[in-house]
């Protein structure tokens, strides 16, 4: 999947510009599945997107509702996935002026009982006849503070840990119930970007932002390279002012991408539309085995390679990085799991040019990629 979103809460977007954000990819011809409204979206004057505990669409910035900007999706078969944090709670809400016996930390804020059932009931009805009533398709939960204080302050001391028990047992129940109202529902399971991917947890949800350090193209390399070693899905986000080798860099199963501050008006969206198509062509190869191709390094003088392989299409697809300060023009690359006498047609995704090789020749000696510039990416296809 492929979101376009704000992923600058702070900016506090109003619904025209949403609007006009959206329409103009529309217009653009970018093949985007999902909108990502994030962080912001509620009354949060005067503190911005933290202050959380007041769940309703900010009548001022959004005087129709998030539902205006859902329908324009649905319209044009686009999904909807908005942000919640619901176990924070900010001081001068609605939960701390309402119900501060709900909040450890009381009417100062802090964290909510999803252990308690009135509380953890009053909280689904809520964030469901949002859902409902805004037409939201997916549902975003992040959690940004470290509860372990307030749970072991909550418990003598012959009962440490009970209270955590209480709170994990009640933040799957509330998942459970609002997937079983909402059974075509997805969950994106963020936590400060993959601070919860517990067995649990992706049982329910997937992390469509893996981490919220994504400041290098290496970072997301070795992000990539680590967690398909344990996850089949997992996303990330890049601007897309970004230059390529970064966005290829950023290409997983799920990528995002948004506008930096500076907005979309001179941006190219006649690169973006191209890297848009590469990443939806080659995403159904992520569901595939994953075989690491290079040892895992964050050394800049380095090449990093990977192949996601399936089986059952005989197809896969190879990302090889040059990285920065590489000396190196060529390396090779020795590929697995092939049919070793199958004849396999290599596309490169720069040029589109094409050869045909057998599968024992791709396994020893490997695929050759030269001609690679420092600080780029070389995308290979391969198709019994």
């Amino acid at each position: 999947s492929l979101c376009t979103g704000n992923f600058y809460p702070q900016l506090m977007t109003e619904a025209t510009q949403e609007r006009a954000f959206l329409e103009r990819h529309i217009a653009e011809g970018i093949a985007f599945n999902c909108w990502w409204q994030d962080a912001g979206w509620y009354p949060c004057d005067g503190v911005g997107w933290p202050k959380t505990g007041t769940w309703e669409v900010d009548p001022v910035r959004f005087p129709k509702g998030i539902r205006e900007l859902s329908d324009l999706m649905h319209e044009h078969d686009k999904k909807v996935m908005v942000w919640f944090e619901p176990e924070r709670v900010h001081k001068d809400t609605w939960i701390t002026e309402n119900h501060p016996e709900w909040v450890y930390g009381g009417e100062n804020g802090g964290l909510l009982r999803l252990g308690e059932p009135d509380c953890r009931a009053w909280l689904t009805d809520h964030i469901e006849g949002i859902l409902t009533s805004q037409g939201i398709d997916y549902y975003r939960q992040d959690f940004n503070m470290d509860p372990l204080s307030l749970w072991r302050a909550n418990d003598a001391p012959d009962r440490q840990g009970i209270t955590e028990i209480r709170h994990i047992e009640g933040y799957f129940a509330y998942w459970d119930e609002l997937l079983r109202r909402h059974p075509d529902m997805l969950i994106d399971s963020c936590a400060s970007g993959g601070r919860r991917n517990d067995l649990e947890t992706l049982r329910r949800a997937v992390p469509l932002l893996r981490s919220d350090w994504y400041n290098s193209p290496a970072g997301q390399q070795c992000l990539t390279y680590g967690l398909s070693l344990w996850m089949p899905y997992h996303g990330t986000g890049v601007i897309y002012e970004k230059d390529e080798y970064w966005i290829r860099s950023s290409m997983v199963a799920e990528m995002s991408y948004g506008p930096g501050p500076e907005g979309v008006d001179k941006f190219d969206f006649k690169r973006l539309k191209r890297l848009v198509e590469e990443h939806l062509r080659i995403a159904p190869y992520f569901l595939g085995d994953f075989y690491p191709l290079t040892p895992y390094t964050l050394a800049e003088d380095q090449w990093m390679a990977w192949q996601f392989d399936r089986p059952d299409l005989g197809e896969g697809v190879v990302q090889v990085f040059r990285r920065q300060d590489s000396p190196y023009e060529s390396a090779r690359f020795k590929l697995h799991e092939l049919e070793p006498t199958a004849q396999y047609t290599i596309t490169n995704l720069d040029d589109f040019t094409t050869y045909t090789i057998t599968g024992n020749e791709l396994v020893n000696p490997g695929i050759l990629v030269s001609g690679s510039d420092p600080a780029s990416c070389k995308v290979f296809l391969y198709k019994i």
